[in-house]
């Protein structure tokens, strides 16, 4: 298992181009909506009343799609919920730098620090 973001994110990156994600070329924009798409789906668990840390799992058969609750099944169980979903959007970013050479630690940690300079709700914005 991965220790840094920086293994987390050649692990991504290197399954995504093992399961066929690089065969066709896409645009920054297209990655960006992939991203977005994976926080769209955790607010419709969201609305749909899934607790924050809600997980069940799904698996599909000759009869239909199996849910299961509690512990994971077995690997090829699809986990499902709000915390999936922000895995996936994570796991999503974590490829995409992989992909674009960036260094995601460093830029945590840059973004990090100078978040700590910045003014208590700066800009005053209530959302």
């Amino acid at each position: 298992m991965p220790k840094t973001i920086n293994e987390f994110v050649q692990v991504a990156h290197h399954n995504a181009i093992n399961k066929g994600w690089y065969e066709e070329p896409r645009t920054f924009s297209e990655v960006i909506a992939l991203m977005h798409s994976e926080l769209s789906e955790a607010l419709e668990d969201y609305r749909k009343g899934r607790g924050f840390t809600e997980i069940w799992y799904e698996k599909e058969n000759d009869l239909g799609i199996v849910f299961a609750q509690g512990k994971q099944p077995a690997p090829e169980w699809k986990p499902c919920g709000i915390p999936s979903e922000l895995a996936d959007t994570v796991i999503r970013i974590f490829d995409t730098c992989g992909h674009l050479g960036i260094n995601l630690e460093a830029a945590i940690r840059e973004k990090m620090a100078y978040n700590a300079t910045r003014p208590i709700r700066h800009g005053g914005k209530m959302l």
